[in-house]
């Protein structure tokens, strides 16, 4: 029999968690908590003769307006910070960040694991990753979950045999990459009429709770932090904020499996941009959760205890999961 326990040690924590602990033991990453952290003044910077404006991108996965709402205090911060135009791209779905960076058409976006993983292949290495949020108990990792209707009698992964799967989007970490990874791995076929009946992709986060919610699939994988209140769509993610927007409520949903720890996606910047635009939207990003705690929580959906700095290495293991599962699409075709 299938259980939640044979998952728990099949799932991808056994590989990521040592590039996670490598991370979190990092003893010059600044930290949101350090007592030094200060948002950088005010002013026009030596670097925007490099930088005219500043292009962020939104992944896609949530209705553009939301989208758009929830960044616009943001942008506007950036902008009075820096004194240069900001403007806000939102991409229909996690693709468009990663071409946005190939075509070098944005300088900035936060992005999941995977999806960085993605951009850092595509452009040979020309992105980086500068901070990454931190949940309520300082780690840098979040998780997947697959969730049912409440009222579906669907209580374990057994029970989803020969049921519909929603995946979110297939540059997602939480939505895609890591689901798959674990449920191979459990010796569990991913593709459609396999061990579900189908599977699809339900255009982002959001689409696919809402897609269970409406009978149009049975099952959706999705993020959050896998800290805070259940009942409430734990303390930040997906759920939470679909929770917060009135557009959820938790009882209607069951949680069926939830993988091992996953590293939080970074806000990414371009490499071959100026260091010292890096280094000042890297404290930007540090101070922000003191210094505007409520544009904090509208962008990261919730809140934890800031940010911390990363390195490359962090997602290290991420790409070879990107890289493995490009060659075994290209094994399909």
């Amino acid at each position: 029999m299938i259980t939640r326990r044979t998952f728990a040690g099949l799932t991808a924590g056994a590989l990521i968690a040592p590039g996670l602990a490598a991370a979190q033991q990092q003893p010059t990453m600044r930290r949101t908590l350090d007592a030094t952290t200060a948002m950088p003044e005010a002013g026009r910077r030596p670097w925007a003769e490099q930088v005219p404006q500043l292009r962020v991108g939104l992944l896609g996965g949530e209705n553009e307006a939301d989208r758009l709402g929830r960044f616009g205090a943001y942008r506007d911060l950036l902008e009075r910070t820096f004194g240069v135009p900001t403007r806000l791209f939102p991409a229909s779905d996690y693709a468009g960040v990663l071409q946005a960076f190939s075509a070098g058409q944005i300088e900035i976006a936060s992005m999941g694991a995977s999806g960085y993983a993605g951009a850092w292949l595509d452009t040979n290495g020309g992105v980086e990753p500068l901070v990454v949020a931190e949940e309520n108990d300082g780690s840098i990792a979040y998780v997947a979950v697959l969730v049912v209707r409440a009222d579906s009698g669907i209580t374990t992964m057994e029970q989803m045999r020969g049921k519909s799967l929603a995946w979110a989007d297939p540059n997602s970490t939480s939505g895609y990459l890591i689901p798959r990874f674990a449920l191979r791995r459990a010796g569990i076929g991913v593709e459609s009429g396999q061990y579900f009946s189908r599977t699809g992709f339900a255009g982002g986060h959001e689409q696919g709770v809402v897609a269970v919610l409406q009978r149009q699939y049975d099952g959706a994988v999705t993020w959050a932090s896998g800290q805070g209140d259940v009942a409430q769509g734990y303390s930040r993610g997906n759920l939470r904020a679909m929770v917060d927007k009135g557009m959820l409520n938790m009882a209607d949903l069951r949680v069926i499996w939830t993988s091992d720890p996953i590293p939080n996606g970074p806000l990414t910047a371009r490499s071959a941009l100026p260091a010292a635009f890096k280094e000042d939207i890297k404290r930007f990003h540090l101070a922000l959760p003191k210094a505007h705690p409520d544009i904090y929580q509208q962008i990261e959906r919730g809140g934890g205890t800031g940010y911390r700095e990363v390195t490359h290495q962090t997602f290290e293991l991420i790409v070879e999961l990107r890289r493995e599962e490009a060659a075994a699409r290209r094994r399909r075709s």
